[in-house]
């Protein structure tokens, strides 16, 4: 089988790519805009809406391979590539792309995403968001010449030997951060309510007394509104690095404050993402893996969760083996082709650490489903209820996505 032909539409994501320099520099609120100039390059406002381009492909049969190019919210930062802007995205495709895509064979994914990773525009790599997008699209290609889901695909070209049934979702509540908490315990969602805490003035605290607040009104909530007391989620921050801005990168301060933080939350588990932000890679590991230490010596509940600066197959291997998070996001659109997310979350589910198939609000539907089948697949701790930050819509898509592919699969 052959790719035929193949189209590229610019079309909307989920939410909106924000500056999150100016953000966490005070850029106050108007309305859901923010005031000021952004000071990240590439941005042309603090909060612009998402763009993103759709790639089909015609195979010779006549079906229709789908793929979408995003890139996340928070773009142009720790390490992350600039945002995508759809129509000199569309035009690097139609020049690059294109060409390439006429007439290829279809055989394996694991060959044409190797392949698809060598294409070159004046010598550079194509932007992480069009491997992204691309690779969707060559797996779902491969899925629809064999007649597969393309969870069984990757099962079997990756040698996984997972069961392909749902994951744990993991919800965000945006800025919406306490009606959006009772859709989730409504839902009975698996981890939650990822609280958005990227200012330390006004969702942290100056000592965190806000977010410590919050989670143990999040953790009330929980027991009050449940139906049952079998419903046990687990609670999962993402701060930022605002206990690092707030505690001026002090480790032990750090470590007491989220080992109380811990205390408050029983009974349920804990994930803390991101709680210091270190400014490099290099440090970013060095200061993860002391908290992870001192945390270990206070004999803490919080297990840490890496997020920025750990955005490349490479960077996840250096943190993997630095042992410097209990779980590691991996960020799909951040890895390029999904290619990599695969390499990354089994390269972390074998080192004995957790693997957490993420990603971001500003992605689309398809880009959604296709990570559903990547984390089944791969057997994953938990995956982002994606795209946008309403609760509701990212928990049907990826819910629902992976409740079609474990039914086609088991029946």
């Amino acid at each position: 089988m052959k790719i035929v032909r193949c189209v590229f539409v610019p079309i909307k994501t989920g939410f909106f790519v924000d500056d999150q320099m100016a953000i966490r520099s005070g850029a106050p609120h108007d309305g859901f805009l923010y005031v000021g100039s952004p000071v990240t390059k590439s941005f042309k406002a603090i909060r612009e809406p998402g763009e993103a381009v759709s790639i089909l492909l015609e195979l010779s049969d006549g079906q229709i391979a789908v793929g979408d190019c995003a890139t996340v919210q928070y773009a142009a930062v720790g390490g992350r590539e600039s945002v995508l802007r759809s129509g000199e995205a569309c035009e690097v495709l139609q020049n690059a792309v294109a060409p390439w895509l006429k007439d290829l064979d279809i055989t394996t994914f694991r060959d044409l995403s190797s392949r698809a990773e060598s294409l070159r525009i004046h010598g550079k790599e194509l932007h992480v968001a069009l491997q992204y997008g691309l690779s969707q699209a060559l797996l779902d290609a491969v899925a629809k010449s064999k007649h597969q889901t393309m969870a069984e695909v990757v099962r079997e070209e990756y040698a996984t030997n997972s069961q392909l049934k749902a994951r744990p979702m993991f919800v965000q509540c945006g800025d919406d951060r306490y009606d959006n908490v009772d859709k989730m315990i409504l839902k009975q969602v698996g981890v939650l309510p990822h609280g958005l805490v990227n200012n330390v003035a006004t969702k942290f605290g100056a000592d965190g007394e806000i977010f410590k607040e919050y989670v143990s009104w999040v953790r009330n909530r929980v027991i009050n509104v449940r139906a049952n007391e079998q419903y046990n989620p687990v609670l999962h921050f993402d701060l930022y690095g605002s206990a690092g801005e707030a505690f001026n990168s002090d480790v032990e301060k750090v470590a007491d404050y989220l080992n109380m933080i811990g205390q408050i939350a029983s009974p349920f588990e804990i994930r803390i993402e991101h709680p210091i932000d270190a400014g490099s890679r290099d440090n970013q590991i060095k200061v993860m893996s002391s908290l992870r230490i001192a945390l270990a010596a206070r004999k803490s509940r919080v297990q840490l969760v890496v997020d920025e600066w750990c955005n490349t197959l490479e960077d996840i291997r250096l943190f993997v083996e630095a042992k410097a998070a209990d779980v590691i996001h991996v960020k799909t659109p951040d890895l390029g082709g999904v290619n990599n997310t695969i390499e990354a979350l089994l390269l972390v589910r074998a080192s004995g650490l957790s693997a957490y198939c993420g990603g971001t609000c500003n992605e689309t539907e398809r880009s959604a489903q296709v990570s559903a089948h990547i984390a089944m697949a791969c057997d994953v701790v938990q995956v982002l209820a994606k795209p946008g930050m309403g609760v509701d819509e990212g928990l049907m898509i990826v819910g629902n996505e992976m409740a079609r592919v474990e039914a086609l699969t088991q029946s």
